[in-house]
């Protein structure tokens, strides 16, 4: 297993993977996956320190700072994650629940 490289940004708390996805520093997260729960819930930067105690307030401003300044990138990668969340979606078709309520004509 190779060892994971990160690249500094000139935001102090973003740093890029191997990949060049950008990660909050010292956590795992991915800056457009806290950006998606922002626009998912409509979270302040305070109620995102609530849901995600982990994160420091400035972790939390430099990584809306970053998706600001990154806004195309990263909205298309929110668009392509959506569509594939979506075909999962539709090719799973019915769950076991969602197909017995709809047999017995209850709402799904």
């Amino acid at each position: 297993m190779s060892a994971s490289v990160s690249v500094k940004t000139s935001y102090e708390h973003i740093q890029l993977d191997d990949s060049g996805v950008p990660l909050i520093s010292g956590t795992t997260m991915k800056v457009v996956e806290l950006v998606m729960a922002q626009k998912a819930y409509g979270w302040s930067p305070e109620e995102l320190h609530f849901q995600h105690p982990y994160l420091t307030m400035s972790q939390i401003y430099s990584a809306l700072a970053y998706y600001w300044e990154h806004k195309d990138t990263l909205d298309a990668d929110i668009a392509r994650r959506s569509q594939f969340a979506e075909k999962l979606r539709q090719e799973s078709g019915l769950s076991p629940l969602a197909a017995r309520l709809r047999t017995l004509g209850l709402p799904e």
